[in-house]
């Protein structure tokens, strides 16, 4: 009715202006115009505030669809019992957790969590991302953080519940340190008020928000976001351990048929550094794998085939020319001599067969998640990097481009030495080394270790020429068959290539 009113009196204000001699050009032209200018907001979704939000009525979602991870739920479990029992809470004088911050790396499940927790608490669930909260007109950002929290409690309200869960996914683009954009103030803004109606979440509300927010950038958040009676618990959501890995397979295996040779512990046992995602990712690719190869169940091969795929991408179809051949055999056999020779039991798999940028590849046994390397461990580490380029060096006579990234990995590993105190510096603070000094002695590290490894090489000559052998006729060997390579004679060489 309101708007009716307004047309008509703006028609009948028009028709006055007209009958009195007015020119109306000029303010048809300023009509037109905002016409314009308003099609053009409503298609940007300027005036759409609420639009970016995903409403959830119910998670289903929990946290035993979680595997691995089990600090991280426990710690969430804990902050929402604050809010399914705020009257307790409040009632001891607690004040309600306004925020919880999960960081860590893309993939480990961060999004989960919050669903989990969303389901676990049975609330009002919301989500979105910092971008959406981002535009080029200066206080869109501000307007939209009032109607995201607006927007939770009505649909509190509508379903008949006292609390909600908003998550706001990748916050390090919304939440950033004030003053960094030098563009416009809509960045700080919309932080700003982010931080206004954080400040105004209380126990005496009829509805109890959470905002849960997660980023694997906690260094470029505002430290006022950050301090307590805001984001009250930052919980850490690292790369699952063995036993993480264990159970994320499982959860992602569950619906897929397994063979009976299946182990998914040896599987979690050689993917050490991979997330959830990656895991899923596996899992998927074992899958196609098999049917690929049109098999009715997913075997061992197929998921070791997957992790190789992973790490490395699909295989090439060219395959390396005769010479190539044999100079990319010659430096992966020296990384599997080596390694074996240092560490027994280490070498999981050793191939020449091209995948993505490498023409060859040494994958290694982790027995365990390791954090702490002694000297002798980030030496023997070295070695095995420099065996490559050493095994071209003894049976060549000249080394190739293939070693440059073993050659930065070794570089960054004797860094490492020197930085943590391990070298014959001592304690230092590398910063103030002179740079000249700092390179002898890396140098000084790498010359030592060049020495060892060329005596290993050279002490086992015949063994690395059997692999060798063996490699350019199979493309690929497994551990067992290494290892029992390097303990049999020609005769036995002679067999196994046939």
């Amino acid at each position: 009715m309101k708007k009716e009113l307004l047309f008509g009196a703006i028609i009948g204000g028009l028709s006055y202006l007209a009958y009195i001699g007015y020119d109306l050009t000029p303010l048809l032209i300023i009509g037109v115009m905002g016409v314009v200018l308003l099609v053009i907001s409503k298609r940007n979704g300027l005036l759409k505030i609420n639009s970016y939000q995903k409403v959830v009525e119910k998670s289903k979602f929990k946290f035993e669809d979680i595997g691995g991870q089990e600090t991280p739920k426990q710690e969430l479990k804990e902050a929402l019992e604050f809010l399914i029992k705020s009257r307790q809470a409040s009632q001891m004088g607690i004040r309600p957790l306004k925020g919880i911050l999960l960081t860590g790396p893309p993939g480990t499940g961060k999004t989960l969590l919050a669903k989990a927790a969303a389901g676990y608490s049975d609330a009002v669930f919301l989500a979105t991302s910092g971008s959406e909260f981002i535009e080029m007109y200066a206080g869109v950002g501000a307007q939209r953080v009032r109607g995201l929290f607006k927007t939770a409690r009505e649909n509190a309200v509508k379903q008949k519940k006292n609390r909600a869960i908003i998550f706001i996914d990748e916050i390090d683009v919304l939440g950033g340190k004030r003053g960094s954009h030098t563009s416009h103030l809509e960045y700080d803004q919309t932080l700003n008020q982010l931080l206004v109606e954080m400040d105004g979440l209380t126990n005496n509300e009829d509805i109890q928000i959470l905002l849960i927010a997660a980023t694997n950038r906690p260094d470029l958040l505002d430290t006022a976001l950050l301090r307590p009676g805001r984001f009250d618990r930052q919980v850490k959501v690292d790369l699952p351990d063995k036993a993480g890995r264990l159970a994320i397979l499982k959860l992602h295996t569950r619906n897929k048929p397994l063979d009976s040779d299946c182990n998914l512990a040896e599987i979690a046992s050689e993917t050490y550094g991979f997330s959830g995602a990656h895991l899923e990712s596996l899992a998927n690719e074992g899958a196609i794998l098999a049917l690929r190869d049109k098999s009715g169940t997913i075997k061992q091969l197929h998921l070791k085939e997957a992790v190789d795929k992973i790490i490395l991408g699909e295989k090439l179809g060219n395959r390396a020319n005769r010479q190539v051949l044999h100079r990319v055999a010659v430096h992966e056999a020296g990384h599997a001599l080596v390694s074996e020779v240092l560490n027994p039991g280490s070498v999981q798999q050793v191939t020449v067969t091209s995948r993505g940028n490498a023409l060859g590849y040494v994958r290694h046994n982790q027995k365990e998640d390791q954090q702490l390397y002694t000297k002798s461990e980030l030496e023997k580490q070295i070695m095995i990097l420099l065996a490559g380029a050493i095994s071209e060096d003894a049976l060549l006579q000249e080394r190739s481009t293939g070693a440059a990234n073993d050659f930065q990995k070794a570089m960054q590993l004797t860094e490492q030495i020197v930085s943590t105190g391990l070298s014959r510096l001592g304690v230092v603070s590398v910063e103030k080394i002179p740079k000249s000094e700092y390179y002898l002695i890396c140098q000084e590290i790498l010359k030592d270790l060049e020495e060892k490894t060329k005596k290993v090489i050279d002490d086992n000559k015949d063994t690395l020429t059997r692999i060798i052998n063996i490699l350019k006729a199979k493309e690929k060997i497994n551990g067992t068959e290494l290892r029992r390579l390097m303990e049999v004679d020609r005769e036995e060489e002679a067999a196994i290539i046939a």
